[in-house]
Order: C-alpha cells, then sequence, then structure tokens
C-alpha cells in the first residue's frame, strides 16, 4: 500500500470516527468530505468503495444499531428514540429500521431484554448489517 493509499484511509476512517462519536447529531456530507480533506463526490465515491456503503447508509446502520440497543434495554418510547439516535421522522426511522433489521422497531423490543452476557458480544450478535447476511453470522 501507497503512503498515498494510507494517507487517503485514513482520513476516511477519522470522518467515520466522527459519525460513530456524533451519529445522533445532523452530519451532512460536505462536512464529513471537510473532515476527510475531499469534495462531496469523491468522498461519497472513495467511502463506498473504502468500507463497502454510502455514507449516509453507514450512518442509518449506525443510529439503527443504537437503536437497537436502547429498545431492548429500556423501557422508553419508540418516538424518544428514534429522536434521541438522530432520525427526525418517526415514519423514517421505522422504514429504516424494518429495512436494515427486517421487523419494525416495536416487533424487535418484543424479543425482550438482552441476554447477561458481555455488551460487546450481544451487540456484536445483534449488529444489523447492509451486506445481507443475518445478524450473527
Amino acid at each position: 500500500m501507497t503512503t498515498g493509499t494510507e494517507d487517503a484511509n485514513r482520513r476516511l476512517l477519522r470522518a467515520r470516527d466522527a459519525m460513530d462519536r456524533a451519529y445522533a447529531e445532523d452530519l451532512d456530507v460536505p462536512g464529513l468530505a471537510r473532515i476527510a480533506h475531499v469534495s462531496p463526490a469523491h468522498f461519497i465515491r472513495t467511502f463506498r468503495a473504502t468500507f463497502g456503503e454510502t455514507p449516509n447508509r453507514y450512518l442509518q446502520r449506525r443510529r439503527v444499531e443504537r437503536a437497537m440497543f436502547l429498545l431492548r434495554s429500556t423501557d422508553r418510547s419508540v418516538t424518544d428514540i428514534c429522536m434521541d439516535v438522530g432520525f427526525s421522522s418517526l415514519g423514517t426511522f421505522s422504514r429504516v429500521f424494518r429495512d436494515i433489521v427486517g421487523e419494525p422497531p416495536s416487533v424487535y423490543r418484543q424479543r425482550g431484554p438482552l441476554p447477561p452476557v458481555p455488551t460487546c458480544f450481544a451487540m456484536r450478535w445483534a449488529r444489523p448489517s447492509s451486506f445481507g447476511e443475518a445478524p450473527g453470522e
């Protein structure tokens, strides 16, 4: 791997880390592209080539992942969780959640509380994927 490729990957990782830290905030591609020091179009293209999904889809999946944890570990309403993880519309949240997880948030919540195992294992087992495999594979 060349030094230029390593540098480009490092900048993309900085942008992805910013998305991981501030997933609930109103993030936009131009702001993330500035973190990576590239144009917005180039950022979308290289992010997808590097991580296998667009920045928007990555952010949606990250938000849904957090919502999955909150749905099974708290008794807060779906609407409150929707807003807390960064969605501004319950309809959009429900549609995206169903697309990623395969079932609506209310049905997912009926699975009950998370099992008494280390959180890292539970989160990995339930982590949604954009690549079509079932959770935990």
